[in-house]
Order: structure tokens, then C-alpha cells, then sequence
């Protein structure tokens, strides 16, 4: 069985913001005292609402946001305006990586799957930072590649494995996300993630239910037996940890 991400020695001292909230970005988190400091004069944090579209694919990046609570949802657009899921991003990551090399743009949506906060950062602000802070630079390209090797995973599994399967996959890489047994999600929006008809859906969440796994009420899935989830999931899931878990060890 493949362990759910840990909580950092870091996140649990639970350090705060000059507005005396608590800081659960991983990446901000990770940065030295007088770097963190620095980067935090130039956030805002803000609430993220449910299905709020934080990038729309093609159009101008304005910000980047260090996702400190909640998901958002990585899609890959066509023309006519379907969509699938490519990747995921929680409290481990930052929103705005077309910045970092100086494009504007990027043709993937950015959406957030429940409410949530951020720390929001002005793109020209933020490019003055990663020049001046070279742990912030370093940490931010590091997530780059994660993500990157995410996406990847998720193509693969998006052609490869049936609905069931990458619906088991899903559910679990939310989960580690969002921390919670009980996910707000509707067959539509499930529908979209997995770029999928909804009734294909409905069968999905059917055949768990059924075996156990989960309870799956309109708008609402909450999980019953993690470890059957993750036997029910295809590899996907299992390969992606792996790798985190390899980089971490390399990266220290």
C-alpha cells in the first residue's frame, strides 16, 4: 500500500503570516526564515470558491497563487471546448508556472474543485522575487518538475485504464489533498475531470459504492476504506508517490 504524503516537520510548527494566518503552502513553508519573510510581504491571501476559474486557458497570467488550502484542477482544453483533467494541485504547489520563464499564457484552464485559499502574488512581483530569491527559484522549478511528471502520469492513465480505475485514482489524489473523507463533487463535474460521458460516471461510482468504497450521494463521495480504493485504482496513483518519494530523498 502506498503511504499518503506525510506532514512535513515544517508544517506541523504551523508558522504564520504577518496577518496571523497559518501558513500551509509547502513550497512557502520550505523557504528560509528571511526568504519567507520576503515573499510574504508581497502576498494576499485570498478565498478560492468553488468551480472559480483561477487561469483561463490562452489568456494573460495577471498573478500566481501558492495554493495554501483546497484544489485546483489542471485541464487541458480543445476547440470545442471539452475538457479532461491533466493534473492536480493542492497546498504542495504554486499556480502560475508560465511566469517563471517569462510567458504570459498558458493553454491549459485552472479550476478550483471546492473552496479554498491562496496566497496571491502580482506577476511582475513575483518575477522580482524568484530574481532575488534564489530557495523560492529553486523550490518553484522543483515543483515545476512535479507537476510535470504528474501530467504525464495522468495522460497515460487518461488513455490507458477504464473509468473505474482512474476514478479510484482520482478520488485518492484528491484525498491527499484536500485531507478530508468527504469530497464535494458532482457526476458533471467528475464528468469533466475524467473526460467522460456522465453516465460513464454513474457507473464508475456505482461499481465502488457497491464493492464498499465508497458512499456517493448526489454532489457528495466520502470514503470508506482508503487501503480497498487504492486496490481498486490502476498503477497510476502508486507510480506517481513512488517517484515524489524518490525526489525527496534525492533532493535532501
Amino acid at each position: 500500500m502506498v503511504k499518503r504524503p506525510p506532514v512535513s516537520a515544517s508544517a506541523a510548527k504551523a508558522p504564520i503570516d504577518g496577518d496571523g494566518k497559518t501558513i500551509a503552502n509547502k513550497i512557502l513553508l520550505s523557504l528560509p526564515r528571511k526568504e519567507r519573510d520576503q515573499v510574504l510581504s508581497k502576498l494576499e491571501l485570498v478565498r478560492l470558491k468553488l468551480h472559480q476559474v483561477i487561469h483561463e486557458a490562452g489568456e494573460t497570467i495577471k498573478s500566481g497563487y501558492f495554493v495554501n488550502a483546497g484544489v485546483i484542477s489542471v485541464l487541458a482544453v480543445q476547440p470545442d471546448g471539452k475538457s479532461v483533467e491533466v493534473g492536480l494541485i493542492g497546498n504542495e504547489g504554486f499556480v502560475g508556472l508560465p511566469l517563471l520563464v517569462g510567458y504570459r499564457s498558458s493553454p491549459t484552464r485552472l479550476i478550483t474543485q471546492g473552496d479554498g485559499t491562496a496566497y496571491r502574488c502580482d506577476a511582475e512581483a513575483l518575477r522580482q522575487l524568484v530574481q532575488q530569491c534564489p530557495g523560492l527559484e529553486k523550490e518553484l522549478h522543483r515543483f515545476a518538475q512535479r507537476l510535470a511528471m504528474q501530467t504525464t502520469q495522468i495522460a497515460a492513465c487518461n488513455r490507458l485504464h477504464d473509468v473505474v480505475e482512474r476514478l479510484a485514482r482520482w478520488i485518492m489524489m484528491t484525498h491527499d489533498r484536500i485531507l478530508s473523507d468527504n469530497l464535494p463533487l458532482t457526476q458533471e463535474f467528475l464528468a469533466q475531470m475524467l473526460g467522460t460521458r456522465r453516465s460513464s460516471v454513474t457507473v464508475a461510482a456505482g461499481a465502488l459504492q457497491k464493492a464498499g468504497l465508497i458512499s456517493y450521494t448526489r454532489g457528495s463521495v466520502k470514503i470508506l476504506s482508503r487501503k480497498k480504493l487504492e486496490d481498486a485504482a490502476c498503477d497510476c496513483y502508486g507510480i506517481v508517490q513512488r517517484q515524489l518519494t524518490a525526489w525527496e530523498t534525492e533532493g535532501n
